[in-house]
């Protein structure tokens, strides 16, 4: 049997595209670290935020909380967010 663990690559922005777009959307997903930097509060507080319905989440295989940037943005009042990539 053979096992096989998904190479994630690095964009020029530094994006690992394996977490970014496991949606399969062009939607770029956060990690609770990167929702919490944006908001300047711990990542923990970003957990809670999903768990009591705050702020909705997407769950990967593994059980990771992932948050769709545009709606981050959306509660952050950042009118500059970038398009979606096609």
């Amino acid at each position: 049997m053979e096992t096989r663990v998904a190479k994630r690559s690095t964009d020029s922005r530094g994006d690992q595209e394996g977490l970014a777009r496991m949606d399969g959307n062009s939607e770029r997903l956060l990690t609770p670290g990167e929702v919490a930097a944006l908001f300047r509060v711990d990542p923990k507080t970003v957990t809670r935020w999903a768990a009591s319905g705050r702020i909705s989440s997407i769950r990967t295989p593994g059980g990771h909380r992932r948050f769709r940037e545009s709606e981050v943005r959306v509660l952050l009042g950042d009118d500059s967010a970038p398009e979606p990539v096609v």
